[in-house]
């Protein structure tokens, strides 16, 4: 019986924030782990053009860094192919590039590049909460206040699209201010549904958007906001979520590192994004802690 009453107790821990009437009886007893946003348009830790600049050139340091598996996109667009060329010699000086060829560029991993364009790199490990399973972590280096640390994946759906049967036990759907939910999870029918609209997007040699953080090894190291535990009474909230729409202008050899992707085809609008950005400065060895709560009045 104990055992049992531990299991159901885990499945309650996991479940609530997704359960009304538990959050309409505790808002005001969490009210740390609240935060109060005057209106959606205000929802801004930075401004989009920070976001939208930090994402370009973390993106674009992977591009440069996973240069020869980006052969079947450099041999068809051979401008691209010579500007990528360019900021490598300006980034890596150490590599002579003569030509447009570079079969010799050492490779980093994911993590490697993230710390030595942004300057810190994170990783899931167990976190520090009792029970909380998972958490994510800054391993190396310094984030300051203000800087996007983190990405949150998955399938984005927007209002009245068929989310009933994924959501079934599943912790990771994350509600943004307009209603937009996005499924951050890497397993079960969660996994198959993001996998398939992924490859239908897919346009000639070009990936609309990133896969591999269905998987333990992610090609965008930021792509782990889904494990980021909810703040406590003791430890606070030191990073925010903010929304971001991907402008139309996002170019396109980057978006294989989007690791969001919609749910419908045929609708026109920009891609939602959701980053973590740092409510504080973080240093080597923090647990990232976030507010799952969110208030609009």
């Amino acid at each position: 019986m104990p055992a049992m009453l531990r299991a159901l107790r885990r499945r309650w821990d996991v479940y609530k924030y997704r359960f009304v009437p538990w959050l309409a009886l505790n808002l005001r007893r969490k009210r740390r782990t609240l935060r109060y946003v005057p209106e959606s348009s205000q929802d801004k830790i930075i401004s989009d053009k920070d976001v939208f600049e930090t994402l370009l050139k973390i993106f674009k340091a992977l591009f440069i860094n996973d240069f020869s598996r980006q052969a079947h996109i450099l041999a068809l667009f051979p401008e691209i192919k010579c500007k990528y060329l360019e900021l490598l010699t300006v980034e890596q000086k150490r590599s002579k590039v003569n030509s447009c060829d570079h079969q010799s560029q050492h490779v980093f991993s994911p993590e490697e590049v993230l710390f030595s364009t942004l300057g810190f790199s994170i990783t899931r490990d167990r976190s520090s909460l009792v029970s909380a399973g998972t958490g994510v972590f800054v391993t190396k280096g310094f984030v300051p206040k203000g800087m996007v640390v983190s990405m949150y994946p998955g399938t984005v759906y927007r209002k009245h699209e068929p989310i009933f049967f994924q959501s079934l036990g599943n912790p990771f759907i994350f509600r943004c201010i307009d209603g937009v939910l996005i499924d951050g999870n890497d397993k079960g029918l969660s996994r198959s549904v993001y996998r398939s609209c992924s490859r239908r997007d897919q346009l000639g040699p070009f990936q609309m958007s990133d896969e591999s953080w269905l998987t333990a090894a992610p090609q965008n190291p930021l792509a782990v906001g889904q494990y980021v535990n909810n703040c406590s009474h003791e430890k606070a909230a030191n990073v925010c979520y903010q929304e971001f729409d991907v402008p139309g202008y996002f170019p396109v050899e980057l978006k294989q590192y989007l690791p969001n992707i919609v749910y419908s085809h045929d609708i026109e609008s920009h891609l939602r994004c959701v980053v973590l950005v740092t409510l504080r400065d973080i240093k080597q060895g923090e647990e990232l802690f976030s507010n799952y709560y969110t208030l609009v009045s």
